[in-house]
């Protein structure tokens, strides 16, 4: 198991914009199909960010402020979204209006979806970024080439590290899925005294689930999960597990088959995601395409003296 106190003085940024700041929690296997990566993200200036998709899947949880998605969409604070590999979503056009800098934070998980594509680790994307910046230049999300082309810089990365072009799945879903927690049911856990969980679904054939649990204060959650891992981030209350004390946002990564022991001092509200091992497919159906999904209209850019 691992466990990770969240540090307000461990921020980087990482974000190509340079508006949004990361605090790294929770990372898996580079090169894994099942890689991930956790972070707290926080927005420090007005963002921005073209229509655009990825080739894995995220889960995003505004904990404080909203997010919006663009076309009419917000994720809400408090709310839950699931982005599903190769789904567009955006323009996104964030000001900070009355809102100070570092004030909005969201919770984000990015990770391999069904599809196999995997994740790319930040220290593979950090490198290739020092590596492609000896021959050109890198403009917020675009990637400007020696050779005069401008392409999106995740895509230039991406064929950097793997010497192979970025494969965008056919989406399985129409859209970014959105659930507000606070109307799905608390049920008791089975066997767990004081224990309660709200499910909000499982995603795609890899059965990604997503829920939140509740331990009451005083009260001592065991668990074991058989299917696959979960990462947990605690949203309120305090507590310990076994003798390493957790409190807010704390991130949490328990294995397969390994036993959570919680205990809770306060109510402690945990966010559970559950992520089974993907299977990667032995046939390829027409599923992948190549074509990159922004807005027509690019920044003009300027090259740096």
């Amino acid at each position: 198991m691992k466990i990770v106190p969240f540090d307000d003085t461990a921020w980087v940024k990482d974000h190509p914009t340079g508006t949004i700041s990361f605090q790294h929690s929770l990372k898996g296997e580079p090169n894994s199909p099942d890689n991930f990566m956790y972070i707290l993200g926080r927005q420090d200036a007005d963002f921005w960010m073209p229509r655009h998709r990825h080739n894995f899947e995220q889960i995003r949880l505004p904990v404080r402020g909203d997010m919006n998605l663009g076309r009419g969409m917000v994720l809400r604070e408090g709310e839950v979204g699931y982005f599903p590999e190769g789904v567009a979503y955006g323009p996104q056009e964030d000001p900070l209006g009355d809102a100070a800098p570092g004030e909005r934070v969201q919770l984000v998980l990015q990770f391999g979806g069904a599809s196999g594509c995997g994740f790319m680790s930040i220290e593979q994307r950090r490198q290739a970024r020092k590596e492609l910046a000896e021959t050109g230049w890198f403009d917020g999300n675009y990637y400007h080439r020696a050779d005069g082309k401008v392409k999106w810089g995740l895509n230039e990365i991406w064929e950097h590290v793997y010497g192979e072009r970025l494969k965008y799945p056919k989406s399985r879903y129409q859209d970014v899925i959105i659930a507000d927690p606070k109307r799905f049911n608390w049920l008791p856990v089975p066997e767990a005294c004081h224990v309660d969980r709200r499910f909000l679904g499982s995603f795609s054939e890899r059965g990604v689930w997503i829920e939140m649990v509740r331990v009451r204060a005083g009260a001592r959650w065991l668990s074991t999960e058989p299917r696959g891992q979960r990462l947990m981030v605690v949203l309120s209350g305090r507590g310990a597990c076994g003798r390493t004390p957790i409190g807010r946002l704390a991130a949490l990564q328990i294995e397969a088959r390994e036993t959570l022991d919680l205990s809770a001092e306060t109510e402690t509200e945990l966010f559970v995601v559950g992520l089974p091992p993907v299977v990667v497919p032995t046939e390829e159906p027409e599923q992948f395409d190549y074509v990159e999904i922004t807005d027509a209209v690019r920044r003009t850019a300027q090259a740096p003296a």
